[in-house]
């Protein structure tokens, strides 16, 4: 093992768990991590610097000579510090030498964050109202976005609302997507489409109804297959014969960007499921072969590029009546378009995770392949400004899953968790274009920071204007110290409900998925929510609720957020973290027991709303 090598690349070749214990890197795992990386053992490492700059707030960095071309197309002429006055953006250096470094002029900071505000976080999949066809919808987001603002709520926090591979069994987690860039046609509101209404009524409940089901639990496939049978009469009847400009404008914005991503949707209806099962020739998408099947199902690829239209257009009305804050996946499905158009950068063979800790004891695994750092300094991180630029449009805000990977990423090679070790990151690069992506938006950051954080994380996150995560149950401070970069929060959609926890539902949650049920620790949980919020451990949900409202509107930090299931006081768990479909066929598939149009009139919510108002203002 050239432990030379391996630290010049960031590979750590020891760690320690959340737990104190040590792991070393094996000779079979650091081979494997390296064949990942494209990197042969004894091999110089490269490192793609001399393709990339990224220089922050103080600028005056040295580079070579050559002219250097703004974004907007002027040009100068540089040879030492750059310009103390160069304006943010992405230019381009040509220098002398015949070399073209990208430069990436960020501000450093994020964009300031509002102050002591609240507002609700949202399973929008499960938000259904009586028009609504299985699933929340966007539409659905509007309307109780409308709601929120007017009993005080000044943020939406979303799920991902990605696109996902098609298949037989669609996927269920909003953390999974085949790309950050692009939306999922399952959250568009058919009705109110342009045209809708020429399909009939009596159509329209037909397709309807085959979306809905027994509403017990939501079928994203059925959902789906119902309303692309609705959206392929719309193209007919409509979309593809009236040339809107908004559709025009929209598809020349998103560029070829735009069509590769329904390329890869054409595809995967033509031959089924992710990129590496297709027909070899179509494994590659600059392949002269992927190029002919575009040509021949120009008309599909349309088709596809309109859905992406529709979906950005009611997301931006939803945004429109409140701010949104958006969700940012830390990876993609290995299979999916995102992966396909940036195979060479990802580390195939590997997935990211984490190591042992108190949410998953064995380790967990996503599933998601990380960018090899060298080659993404090569592209000049072009798959992470596409990403931040798609993730903070239309939102107020972003909240960036798992931001300890900015920092570092948890490797896992075929061996499993155990196996895995850490792998550095571009941590100021990356920070740096984030804080530029969100300048360009007028958005804030919010760094989701929970689980084995590494000494100075938190400490960069807030020197750079990004709130962090503060949730109780793994706070020893009170809510009313903490400190106002945060937002805070109860829970989690990986955690208990207040609700699950009150009833104690949470243990037959546990024995479900055969976990450990460490009745001990979920009844020290209820007494520390009991003493903390000022209620006795005999009172009702609801009332349980409403005093954990109290508690976090009084918090200090200047955002916090509750769960739209705690102000309903349901019990049910939207997730848990290291099970999948077959284990806990209910993750991420339980609508709420209460439809939209009924939730201003729902007792609970109105008084856990009040709750926030009034200790916000306090």
């Amino acid at each position: 093992m050239d432990r030379a090598q391996l630290e010049a690349l960031g590979i750590w070749t020891t760690y320690h768990d959340a737990f104190g214990h040590r792991y070393d890197l094996s000779e079979d795992a650091a081979a494997q991590l390296l064949e990942a990386m494209d990197v042969a053992p004894g091999e110089p490492v490269p490192d793609g610097r001399e393709d990339v700059l990224v220089t922050g707030p103080h600028r005056g960095a040295w580079v070579p000579a050559g002219e250097l071309e703004y974004e907007d197309g002027s040009r100068i002429r540089v040879d030492g510090p750059l310009p103390a006055d160069l304006p943010l953006g992405y230019h381009l250096l040509r220098r002398d030498d015949g070399v073209t470094t990208t430069i990436i002029s960020s501000p450093g900071r994020a964009p300031a964050h509002p102050e002591r505000i609240w507002g609700w976080a949202v399973q929008l999949y499960s938000v259904r109202s009586r028009r609504s066809w299985g699933v929340g919808d966007l539409d659905d987001l509007r309307e109780l976005a409308g709601w929120s603002h007017e009993v005080g709520a000044r943020t939406l926090l979303v799920n991902p609302m990605d696109a996902v591979v098609h298949e037989p069994d669609r996927e269920e987690s909003p953390y999974f997507p085949s790309s950050r860039r692009f939306r999922d046609p399952l959250y568009l509101a058919v009705e109110r489409i342009p045209g809708a209404q020429e399909l009939g009524a009596e159509e329209l409940e037909r397709l309807r109804a085959l979306a809905t089901g027994d509403g017990r639990r939501i079928d994203r496939s059925r959902v789906v297959d119902a309303k692309l049978a609705a959206l392929e009469q719309l193209w007919e009847q409509r979309g593809r014969r009236e040339a809107d400009p908004g559709f025009a404008a929209f598809v020349a914005e998103q560029g070829a960007a735009l069509q590769r991503f329904a390329t890869f949707e054409t595809l995967s209806e033509l031959h089924g499921g992710g990129f590496r099962r297709w027909p070899e020739d179509l494994r590659d998408p600059t392949s002269p072969a992927v190029a002919r099947t575009a040509e021949a199902h120009a008309e599909r690829l349309a088709f596809h590029t309109w859905l992406q239209w529709l979906l950005d257009e009611q997301l931006r009305a939803a945004g429109e009546a409140a701010p949104l804050m958006r969700d940012l996946p830390i990876g993609v499905d290995p299979e999916g378009a995102d992966a396909w158009e940036w195979q060479e950068v990802l580390a195939t063979g590997t997935t990211v995770g984490a190591p042992p800790d108190e949410l998953g004891p064995e380790g967990q695994d996503w599933l998601v392949p990380a960018f090899v750092p060298w080659k993404l300094r090569r592209v000049a991180y072009r798959p992470i400004v596409e990403t931040l630029r798609s993730a903070f449009r239309h939102a107020a805000a972003l909240r960036i899953d798992h931001v300890l990977g900015l920092f570092r990423l948890f490797w896992i090679p075929p061996e499993g968790p155990r196996a895995g070790t850490y792998v550095d990151q571009d941590r100021s690069a990356l920070l740096d274009i984030l804080a530029l992506e969100a300048h360009r938006a007028g958005a804030y950051v919010v760094g989701e920071d929970l689980g084995t954080v590494m000494d100075g994380v938190r400490e960069e996150l807030v020197g750079r204007g990004m709130l962090r995560y503060r949730v109780l149950w793994f706070e020893q401070q009170e809510p009313a110290q903490w400190d106002r970069y945060g937002l805070g929060s109860i829970s989690t959609h990986d955690l208990p409900s207040i609700g699950g926890l009150w009833t104690r539902a949470e243990l037959d949650v546990l024995r479900e998925v055969g976990a450990h049920v460490d009745t001990e620790r979920i009844e020290r949980m209820r007494r520390d929510l009991a003493a903390r919020a000022g209620v006795d451990e005999d009172a009702e949900v609801a009332d349980a609720c409403v005093a954990a409202a109290h508690l976090l509107g009084g918090a200090g930090c200047d955002v916090v957020v509750s769960q739209l299931e705690d102000a309903l006081g349901t019990t049910h768990r939207i997730n848990v973290p290291g099970t999948n479909a077959e284990d806990r066929p209910d993750n991420w598939s339980i609508p709420l027991p209460v439809l939209l149009e009924d939730i201003p009139g729902h007792d609970t919510a109105a008084r856990v709303a009040a709750a926030l108002t009034e200790s916000r203002r306090a």
